[in-house]
Formats: structure tokens, sequence, C-alpha cells
């Protein structure tokens, strides 16, 4: 299958590809997990995005968001594939697209996560490490996971 990846800054998004984002987090995140919660935190503004497309249809998403904007280190959040995306390696392949832009673009920082305490094993096998214990965020259980700069 063929994937078209697009990195770009908030400002760069057209209306439609915005909106492809948005529907696919609020279809994940807020339908079917069945979690309400306030998705347009005013973090998009300020992040990069990366977003997975095949024949005009979103599949993947995530932001990069820099040191300070919402922990110490560079972050990734709003991971996300879409249900029939799901099985093909492409989370995997888009997490470490992730990781690779924030290392690039800050080289000096780990990069931090919120991940869904039940994905800690696949966060793991990509280099994360858990940092403390489980907390639930928007009634979901989480655990913040760090990925050295060294690794």
């Amino acid at each position: 299958m063929a994937y078209r990846w697009q990195t770009c800054e908030f400002a760069e998004l057209n209306t439609l590809e915005l909106y492809a984002a948005l529907r696919l987090r609020q279809a994940v995140f807020a339908v079917e997990q069945d979690c309400a919660y306030l998705d347009l935190d005013n973090l998009d503004q300020g992040a990069v995005h990366m977003l997975c497309w095949h024949e005009g249809e979103l599949l993947a998403y995530l932001r990069c968001l820099a040191p300070g904007t919402n922990f110490p280190e560079s972050a990734i959040g709003r991971i996300v594939v879409s249900q029939p995306a799901r099985g093909n390696e492409l989370g995997r392949e888009l997490v470490k697209r992730g990781i690779g832009h924030n290392l690039q673009r800050w080289p000096d920082q780990n990069i931090r996560i919120n991940a869904q305490a039940y994905l800690e094993d696949f966060y793991s096998q990509l280099g994360f490490v858990a940092e403390g214990g489980i907390f639930g965020e928007d009634g979901i259980p989480h655990i913040q996971m760090v990925y050295p700069r060294s690794a």
C-alpha cells in the first residue's frame, strides 16, 4: 500500500487536512474510546503535525511538541491510527517518524509521552521507558514514558 506522508506546521494545514485530523482524533479518542474530553487544547497551533494518507483518506496522525510546551522535554501526542488501518504496522511507522522528527529538530531533548497504559509494551518496543505509575487521564489509565535522546 502506498502511503503519502505529510509533516507540517499548523498554518500549513489546509482546512480539509485540519478537518480530517480533528475528525480522526474525535472518531477514536471521543467516540471509539467513549471518552468526553476537550481535544482542542490550544497546543495544535504550535505543534508540528504528521499525517499519513492513502488515496485521500487520513489513516494516521500525531503531533510533535517543542520542549517546554507540554513537558520540559519535547513531546509526541495525539497518536492515532484509524480503525480500518490497524494491524499493518502503520502505528509503529508513525511513532518512529515522530521520534525521528523530534530528535532531528530538538537533538538535545528526550521525548515524553502520556501513553495509554495498555500500549506500554508497544511503546517500550520502540525505545520508550516508563516513568512513574499508572494515572487516570480523562478516565483512561495512562503512564508517562520517555524516549532517551541517546536511544
